[in-house]
């Protein structure tokens, strides 16, 4: 009877620590996936180098971020429309694109793109 007590003592505590490990291992891993998503989101490059392809979009008035991403990832502009719609999210010009046709170019960072789209010039064009 002792033995069975101490037995079933042993299997609960390895048990215990086998779902603490499992909880740490699955912590780990979201948090990592949580990073590389955030690292992504600000320091994504563009698709080609320099001089890249030019490519012709047209934007509806009242587009989503979710349609435009997937739009520009159709065109071969991103590599992740999902990232870039994220990436429009969090920048200032979320509400500000402007519709037209845009000759936007594959060398191009996500963050130039936003700027062309809603309107503002970008940092080399004022150089």
């Amino acid at each position: 009877m002792k033995s069975s007590k101490m037995a079933l003592s042993v299997l609960n505590s390895v048990l215990g620590i086998l779902i603490m490990v499992l909880i740490l291992f699955v912590t780990l891993k979201a948090g990592e996936a949580a990073y590389n998503l955030g690292y992504r989101v600000f320091t994504e490059p563009s698709v080609d180098k320099e001089p890249g392809k030019d490519v012709t979009v047209r934007i509806q008035k009242g587009i989503s971020a979710t349609e435009l991403g997937s739009l520009l990832e159709e065109k071969g502009l991103v590599d992740n429309g999902v990232l870039f719609s994220i990436q429009l999210y969090l920048s200032s010009f979320d509400d500000k694109l402007k519709s037209g046709d845009y000759v936007l170019n594959t060398s191009q960072t996500a963050e130039e793109m936003i700027q062309i789209l809603a309107g503002e010039e970008t940092e080399e064009a004022e150089e």
